[in-house]
């Protein structure tokens, strides 16, 4: 990854409270478990970003390097990667979810 990639990346995820890295965009996921993502935050009420990385190819192998973490879609909450599809869910279904979006919005 050059540095003005990461540089880029890095204004992404800090200049939002909460990221989404996915395929398509939130008014038209490309894949399903970029579409679970997108329901999951839309029950919540949150307000987010989303970043197609079918868009941009240096995108899309660029946030992989920087979480060191290999799927699509990916969170990040408050400047902080939280994971991807599966566990949003387990964040969800326990209610930490709720909570970790709450503190950010609150911060």
């Amino acid at each position: 990854m050059t540095p003005e990639s990461k540089e880029h990346i890095e204004q992404l995820v800090n200049g939002n409270k909460i990221v989404v890295f996915m395929k398509g965009s939130k008014m038209m996921p490309q894949c399903g478990f970029s579409n679970t993502v997108v329901q999951i935050l839309n029950v919540l009420g949150v307000p987010y970003q989303t970043f197609d990385i079918l868009a941009d190819p240096e995108l899309r192998q660029g946030i992989k390097e920087y979480s060191n973490w290999p799927t699509i879609p990916q969170v990040y909450i408050n400047g902080e990667f939280v994971g991807g599809c599966d566990i949003l869910i387990e964040l969800y279904q326990s209610g930490e979810l709720q909570q970790l979006v709450e503190v950010a919005l609150a911060s």
